[in-house]
């Protein structure tokens, strides 16, 4: 694969043991589940039919993007790659609603403060962060550290979190903060982008199978 073809992918962790539960995770550590681990394998069954090669990782400071990546790249036969964690790219805190199950919160605030606390912009959950806070924290990060390894031509794989993967996923689509909390991230499901020299999108290819 020619360095050339800028090649940066990102992968929301497979499912975890509280998203099975419906629980808010946030920062919170569980592992993944029997199924999540299956999704991070399938993930890197994936890339390899395709050829897709990598230089560099990076991932967050929690366990579950952690355990994806590697179980990504056993499949893939490359384990020992340079990995960078970081809590920048951590999921989304969701403050006191972290352990809760979804449905009693909903019982707690009501489902219209609910939804709002899930899926608005810029409105932070107790104690938590908004979208809007996470994107403050990630993107600069991806400025930082991702995107120069991309454009000078290391393949880039980034296992992370469904917010945290927004962030870099509403500059590279071209999202608004009005469109950006409805986009979903399925868990497991590697999206490969191949960058221009401006770090615009040349292409994308979603891997759902």
């Amino acid at each position: 694969m020619p360095q050339s073809e800028r090649l940066l992918v990102l992968l929301r962790h497979g499912q975890s043991e509280w998203n099975l539960k419906n629980l808010f995770t946030g920062w919170k550590d569980p592992d993944l589940s029997p199924l999540g681990v299956e999704e991070a394998k399938a993930a890197g069954q994936r890339l390899k039919a395709r050829g897709i090669r990598f230089d560099v990782t990076f991932t967050s400071a929690l366990s579950r993007a952690q355990r994806t990546l590697a179980l990504a790249l056993t499949e893939l036969g490359q384990t020992g790659l340079p990995e960078q964690r970081d809590q920048a790219l951590n999921e989304r805190d969701y403050g006191d609603l972290c352990g809760l199950n979804k449905d009693d919160a909903r019982k707690k605030w009501g489902e219209e403060q609910v939804h709002l606390w899930r899926r608005s912009y810029d409105v932070q959950p107790p104690g938590g962060e908004s979208l809007k806070d996470t994107v403050a924290r990630a993107l600069p990060y991806y400025c930082q550290h991702i995107l120069p390894a991309v454009l000078s031509g290391k393949r880039v794989l980034v296992a992370a979190h469904g917010n945290s993967l927004r962030a870099l996923v509403m500059v590279l689509d071209g999202l608004t903060p009005a469109t950006i909390p409805a986009m979903e991230l399925a868990t497991g499901v590697p999206l490969v982008y191949r960058l221009k020299a401006d770090s615009t999108v040349e292409s994308k290819d979603v891997l759902e199978s």
